[in-house]
Formats: structure tokens, C-alpha cells, sequence
């Protein structure tokens, strides 16, 4: 079974992507950041990071899973001096066995954008 889960924001649409697609026990969650324009709270990393673990956790709750599920992360970050504090966070957010991960330091479409995970999940039902 495949199927997509929407955030409804109208840039998966202009953009031609879904939030994540669902594709038997695997789950596929596109780039999130933790800025949403006119909602974020966070305007450092850490807290970036936080509100996209929110988002993708609450994705991963439609599909039928949570955090724990991820097998693999990608993270963009836009200014490395920030790595080892995002990783300091995930090191507590995940348990044994954590997902691998790929850190990436990149630029964004805005300056108030500071991370972005994308996930890999595989939901065992």
C-alpha cells in the first residue's frame, strides 16, 4: 500500500512533493524545517530543531509510528557552528538503536530558515 500524507501547504503542490509518502512499512518524510512563516517561536537551531522533530513526529503518528521508528536522518544546517549543539539535542531525543545520520551544512531559501531534517522511517506493523 502507497499513499501520501499531506501538510497541506500549498508549496507541495508548486513544488511537486508530498510531506511524506508511505510505502508499505516504509515512510519517506520530505525536508522539514522548524520555521513556518508567522508561527515559529524559535529563531535558533536547537529550537528549529525541536519544532521539526514536532512536525515529523506528528507525521509519523499518521503513518502509525513515532520518532522511535526512524532508521535514518538527514540534516541541513545552515551555519556549522551550530552542529554540535543540534547533535547534543538529537543525542537526547533518540535511544538505542538511533537512526544513522548525515549532517549537511547548506544554504536556504531564507536566512530565518536554520535546519531541516528529512526521515527515513520503517513502521513494523
Amino acid at each position: 500500500m502507497r499513499y501520501a500524507i499531506s501538510s497541506g501547504s500549498p508549496f507541495e503542490k508548486i513544488g511537486g512533493y508530498s510531506r511524506a509518502i508511505v510505502d508499505d512499512d516504509w515512510v519517506f518524510i520530505s525536508g522539514t524545517s522548524g520555521y513556518v512563516e508567522g508561527e515559529t517561536d524559535a529563531d535558533d537551531a536547537v529550537g528549529q530543531t525541536k519544532k521539526a522533530l514536532e512536525i515529523i513526529s506528528s507525521t509519523l503518528a499518521e503513518a502509525g509510528g513515532g520518532l522511535g521508528d526512524i532508521v535514518s536522518l538527514r540534516v541541513f544546517v545552515a551555519r556549522r557552528e551550530d552542529i554540535i549543539d543540534i547533535a547534543k539535542h538529537l543525542g537526547t531525543v533518540f535511544q538505542d538503536p538511533r537512526p544513522t545520520n548525515t549532517t549537511v551544512t547548506c544554504g536556504f531559501v531564507t536566512d530565518e530558515i536554520k535546519v531541516e531534517i528529512e526521515v527515513t522511517a520503517r513502521i513494523r506493523k
